[in-house]
């Protein structure tokens, strides 16, 4: 059996681990590179629980125990470690600023008001690591990388069967393809009946910030002008830590390669880093960055048979908790793809067939 797999982020690189593992001739297909996209630029937070009480709870839960069992299984260091996470806000009034945070490593009138996390339920990876990382593993137990773009899917004379992908010009037979391109899955409507599928954009810093920063997630909320902004800082093992605020919607880029932020968003995250520690320091910027999150219409990723084709699946729409749940995705669907259905979690609340496809006019109107 030949699966094609039409992207190389972390769904894609964890859907070729888990195929490649049961001895399926895999193929990703990659436009640009490996993590190219949010895959490379996320924060990298994982969480337990936070999803309880919604459709994503059974999904985070697997995949938060698979992410602690795979350095145990996989090769390379995606500098996972467990963490505490808080919650505050950075103090506005006068006053307030003079007070001591209760963090040693924060800037007075950095109030922490509560613990959100502890080193049970929350945890981080280095995101494009740990995406190179299920990559290489896939590689070396039989996939292959394939460099191209995308151009269609191939189906039989009814045309309701795939049986191959189009990649700039050529066809490479396929007995089932899966596209987990992200945001870029909108240009899969193109050829097939698939939801909507929108992109949103989010800004970062990157810090190096060695050892003075410990495994400590914030998550903070700052009034700038009248208006209250989430702010989010994720400390990794590597040493290096990423801010990120300001998510906006802007036109999404046909090669991933040309994302860039907005510049005033970063100047503003700089300003606002800088009154969080004085581990931010401009001298210590590794990256300021910006990657598009894959968004549904309502909220919930698209894991699944797209309807109407046999043989064709998509997996995308996964917003903040890509990172979290890429190992559980790959894993439910290379169950649901060599044995017809996924056995450690129920991915009903998640098929594609549940949304209104898109209408391929209003993108060629785009």
């Amino acid at each position: 059996m030949r699966v094609v797999i039409c992207g190389g982020g972390v769904i894609g690189a964890c859907t070729a681990y888990f195929l490649s593992r049961r001895g399926v001739d895999v193929i990703v297909v990659e436009r640009t590179e490996v993590a190219a996209a949010a895959s490379g630029k996320a924060g990298g937070f994982l969480a337990l629980d936070w999803c309880a009480g919604t459709p994503l709870d059974a999904l985070a839960r697997r995949s938060f125990a698979l992410h602690a069992q795979l350095p145990h299984e996989v090769a390379g260091d995606w500098a996972y470690r467990r963490m505490t996470a808080y919650g505050g806000f950075v103090a506005g009034d006068e006053a307030q600023r003079d007070t001591p945070s209760a963090l040693g490593w924060l800037c007075n009138g950095v109030v922490i008001a509560h613990r959100l996390g502890t080193t049970d339920t929350t945890a981080i990876v280095h995101p494009r690591k740990f995406t190179s990382a299920m990559m290489n593993a896939a590689l070396a137990q039989g996939a292959a990388l394939r460099q191209g773009r995308v151009t269609g899917i191939a189906r039989d004379a009814n045309g309701t069967t795939v049986k191959g992908v189009g990649i700039d010009g050529g066809v490479i037979e396929a007995d089932a393809i899966v596209v987990a391109m992200g945001p870029w899955s909108l240009l899969a409507t193109q050829w097939m009946r698939l939801p909507a599928v929108y992109g949103q954009r989010s800004p970062s810093i990157v810090y190096d910030t060695g050892t003075e920063v410990p495994a400590e997630a914030l998550f903070l909320e700052y009034d700038e002008s009248g208006g209250a902004i989430s702010i989010e800082v994720f400390p990794r093992a590597d040493g290096s830590t990423l801010i990120t605020a300001f998510s906006d919607v802007a036109p999404l880029p046909v090669d991933p390669a040309a994302v860039t932020p907005d510049q005033d968003a970063i100047d503003r995250l700089q300003a606002i880093a800088e009154r969080l520690s004085p581990a931010f320091r401009a001298d210590r910027i590794i990256a300021q960055q910006a990657c598009f999150r894959p968004v549904t219409r309502d909220g919930l990723p698209l894991i699944g048979r797209v309807p109407t084709s046999e043989g064709l699946y998509v997996a995308t729409g996964h917003n903040v908790w890509g990172i979290l749940n890429a190992p559980v995705t790959g894993e439910a669907l290379a169950d649901l793809i060599t044995e017809g259905a996924a056995r450690n979690v129920d991915l009903a609340p998640f098929d594609p067939a549940r949304l209104q496809p898109l209408d391929p006019s209003l993108l060629q109107a785009r």
